[in-house]
């Protein structure tokens, strides 16, 4: 499926079928109809913003979802020889892609996941707004364009602080959410803002393995060698924003949490740069977090 901001265009595999429905409810109840002939494994498609939230939301309890990575689609395109680019090309695409690496589709959200994640959203554009203000504020000499910057950046702080309390209320209506906050804000470096970050940004936190939740979060080394060639090891991909909100914290646990201040000191002994001994504690720091969610018990310090 190719979901654009007007219309959704489906092509179903198995009887090699397309067909085009608005991106509105009445389409929607017109597409559950259309694909209640044939057997549903999967539907494939692309993150589209706000596009995608709709059909996602009423379709996800329906029928299996799997959203992938824009780029990946592409390149599978390109792979499979396709060079044209239309809305039709796309959903005739991913439907092979599905097949082809046997695409396993995801739990659907909550809700309240998905407020949560809209939330931090708009916070984070808030944020930024502020460090473009008070950057610009630095160089203003002009009185009228001081007092209003000025008093857009007491907006911009009664904004975030509104939508802090939200995020607020809404991880301490569950009791799940809530309790997994308390164990995150165990730990040294962990506030209250980075557990509500993390639990909005990875809410699978407490169910994945380790190796996952590295992956997830793009912070495990992705290694490059080829016959006796053997590149620098690198991190990317994954969830970027919780990278983002993880470095941070990583800099005041280098300081105080006792654990991760001991790891971070052995890596630059050994002679590793600063900023890679910085992501062995980002990965230490947010693999931690997983496992105490998943023992549901605090943090301790780890004794000799």
């Amino acid at each position: 499926m190719d979901i654009s901001k007007a219309h959704l265009d489906v092509f179903r595999l198995e009887d090699q079928a397309a067909q085009r429905f608005e991106n509105s409810s009445a389409g929607f109840r017109a597409l559950r109809k259309w694909l209640g002939k044939v057997p549903v494994a999967r539907i494939v498609f692309e993150p589209t913003g706000p596009y995608h939230k709709a059909f996602e939301a009423a379709l996800g309890e329906v029928f299996l979802l799997v959203k992938v990575n824009p780029l990946q689609a592409r390149w599978f395109a390109e792979a499979h020889g396709t060079r044209a680019k239309t809305d039709a090309v796309d959903a005739r695409m991913l439907a092979r892609m599905g097949v082809a690496f046997e695409l396993v589709p995801q739990a659907q959200s909550s809700r309240e996941t998905r407020v949560l994640s809209d939330l931090h959203v708009a916070r984070t554009g808030l944020i930024k707004d502020r460090t473009r203000l008070r950057n610009r504020a630095q160089t203003q000499d002009i009185a009228i364009l001081k007092r209003q910057t000025k008093a857009r950046l007491a907006q911009i702080d009664r904004q975030i602080a509104e939508l802090d309390a939200e995020i607020v209320e809404l991880i301490s209506a569950r009791e799940t959410t809530a309790r997994s906050r308390d164990i995150l804000c165990s730990m040294p470096g962990i506030g209250a803002v980075t557990a509500a970050a993390m639990l909005t940004l990875l809410p699978e936190i407490g169910t994945l393995e380790r190796k996952q939740v590295a992956s997830l979060t793009g912070l495990a080394p992705i290694t490059r060698q080829s016959g006796q060639w053997q590149g620098k090891s690198f991190i990317g991909r994954g969830r970027k924003p919780l990278r983002d909100a993880l470095y941070m914290p990583a800099l005041v646990a280098m300081r105080f949490n006792p654990n991760l201040k001991a790891k971070y000191e052995d890596l630059r002994a050994a002679g590793k740069p600063a900023k890679v001994a910085i992501v062995a504690v980002m990965r230490k720091l947010i693999e931690t977090a997983n496992a105490l969610v998943k023992a549901d018990r605090a943090w301790t310090p780890k004794t000799a």
